[in-house]
């Protein structure tokens, strides 16, 4: 059974219906796709999209707390989406 993206930790339905409008419907799309590419697509088709998300979508693709992302890896993640 394919695993939704609201059962992946971090991302609940509101999340979940968000990715969805964007063309990301499963767990595997966000797996295959990965978090900044995810966002990238987010702020594509809802313009403005909060840090949060990112770091909420690279946490559940680690199955991590996003509070727990350590800074080094914001860090990455944030200048990532900028050279996209």
């Amino acid at each position: 059974m394919t695993q939704t993206v609201s059962e992946m930790r971090n991302l609940g339905p509101v999340m979940a219906r968000r990715l969805a409008e964007a063309g990301i419907e499963t767990a595997d799309d966000l797996r295959r796709l990965g978090a900044v590419e995810a966002y990238r697509r987010l702020r594509f088709h809802f313009g403005r999209v909060s840090l949060t998300a990112l770091y909420a979508m690279d946490a559940a693709l680690h199955d991590r707390d996003w509070r727990e992302v350590p800074d080094a890896r914001k860090i990455d993640l944030k200048r990532m989406v900028a050279e996209g």
